[in-house]
């Protein structure tokens, strides 16, 4: 008879979510997972078949609780342009609340671990073509009901606000204040045209 798994595997998937985001990927030793979650190191091979397969699924985890769930709250409550502006926002306020300065896991991942391992550099990629697409998917909406200044290029745009988020994210793991982060998103929402 099977044995029965004695830990709750969305919570032990919450802990190393939490455990990569602050140490970062290569920093963290099974070791270290296996204390945060809880559990042994043979329950962690088992049940995620070990560090790298348990890394994807924490981005994973980490791109539905945090960019996939914010992406689909601004859609559906918010102007296209307007969705932009909050995204932006929000991420300025979670980056000020951010005490301990860990930014975001895809970003940091982007820099720290799409380098050196192509499989996960193609996933963290993905993850944040699906930040750039949104951005795209906001601003033809938005010159389709003719709200943003004449000729503004969707993708050309949609690439420049990736960039300035990559930009304030890495910024603020420096602990950049208010003004600054605020002064980096300024010029690339003047690009959007002034809000009504």
């Amino acid at each position: 008879m099977a044995r029965l798994k004695e830990f709750d595997e969305d919570s032990a998937l919450d802990a190393a979510v939490d455990c990569f985001w602050s140490r970062g990927y290569e920093a963290t030793s099974v070791r270290d997972l296996a204390r945060e979650m809880g559990i042994g190191g043979a329950s962690l091979y088992n049940t995620f078949g070990g560090k790298r397969a348990l890394f994807e699924r924490v981005l994973e985890r980490y791109a539905n609780r945090s960019t996939r769930e914010r992406i689909a709250r601004l859609e559906a409550n918010h102007r296209p342009r307007e969705a932009i502006r909050a995204f932006l926002a929000e991420v300025i306020e979670r980056s000020l609340k951010d005490s301990d300065c860990k930014g975001c896991l895809l970003v940091n991942s982007a820099l720290d671990v799409a380098p050196h391992d192509p499989q996960l550099g193609r996933a963290v990629t993905g993850y944040l073509e699906e930040i750039r697409s949104f951005f795209q998917r906001a601003v033809e909406a938005a010159n389709k009901a003719g709200e943003t200044p004449p000729g503004t290029d969707a993708n050309a745009l949609s690439i420049h606000l990736l960039g300035v988020l990559m930009g304030m994210r890495v910024l603020a793991r420096t602990g950049a204040r208010r003004q600054t982060l605020e002064a980096v998103v300024r010029p690339a929402l003047d690009l959007l045209g002034r809000p009504h």
